[in-house]
């Protein structure tokens, strides 16, 4: 029989999700915006889809498998927004395109909390040192960069904000940022077991996974500990799918 083809980010946060999942199944990484595409065109069986991408997905036949994903319940440490002056006064948003979701959650946030609706442009490259940033921009970055890469009052941005952060201030719950999806006409049941087990593994086993993982990615060992015990969330329960739901309609996905 062939193996099941899931398809994961390739950042840090994900580690803690895919413990030993290649063991049982075909295992491909990239960046987050990329799982959709090859997801709907059957490359992937699952994805670990930014949930920015889950109601197309849903709408033509696929589903949400309840086996976990990457959220928090507060900061993130690792999406956030960095500008030169008030957020309020935003006129331009320079996105990180890796991710569908944390550039819809940068423009909630943006119109909710701080009044503004800025034009969106892209990062050449995706590298914050190559943007023609003025007065009014501001940067959206998510993933290991933020961490090891990050710009800061010397490169004049000397405000900065945890997108999850925000989330939490304004809705007082839970975001998440990615979930377990089956791609249209793939039951996903049997893969969903495996899943399951892999997550119980590395949430048990996160001192490994730091010990292996967190110099590869260039994190400092005890803020990638902290990040993946006290910043990030990898169950998705009730409180998350209704999250999900406020998400969807607050960026008009549904």
């Amino acid at each position: 029989m062939n193996r099941p083809r899931v398809a994961s980010v390739s950042y840090l946060n994900a580690k803690p999700l895919i413990e030993g999942l290649e063991a049982e199944v075909e295992l491909f990484l990239d960046v987050p915006s990329r799982l959709l595409g090859g997801l709907m065109a059957g490359d992937f069986d699952v994805a670990l889809l930014p949930v920015a991408d889950v109601p197309g997905v849903v709408a033509a036949g696929g589903r949400v498998l309840p086996v976990g994903g990457i959220g928090c319940d507060g900061p993130t440490l690792t999406v956030r927004l960095f500008a030169g002056g008030p957020l309020a006064e935003t006129k331009r948003l320079w996105c990180d395109t890796d991710s569908h979701t944390s550039v819809q959650l940068a423009r909630v946030v943006l119109r909710e909390v701080y009044g503004v609706s800025p034009e969106t442009v892209q990062l050449p490259g995706g590298r914050w040192r190559e943007a023609a940033v003025r007065e009014g921009d501001a940067v959206l970055l998510i993933g290991d960069k933020v961490i090891t890469d990050p710009p800061g009052s010397a490169h004049r941005f000397g405000v900065e904000t945890d997108l999850g952060d925000e989330w939490k201030r304004l809705t007082g719950l839970p975001f998440v940022f990615a979930v377990w999806t089956a791609r249209p006409g793939y039951d996903g049941g049997a893969v969903s077991q495996v899943l399951r087990r892999a997550r119980e593994r590395g949430m048990a086993g996160v001192e490994g996974i730091v010990a292996r993982y967190a110099g590869v990615h260039h994190w400092p060992a005890e803020v990638a500990r902290l990040y993946m015990t006290a910043y990030l969330r990898y169950e998705v329960g009730e409180r998350e799918v209704g999250a999900m739901g406020l998400f969807w309609r607050k960026a008009g996905l549904v």
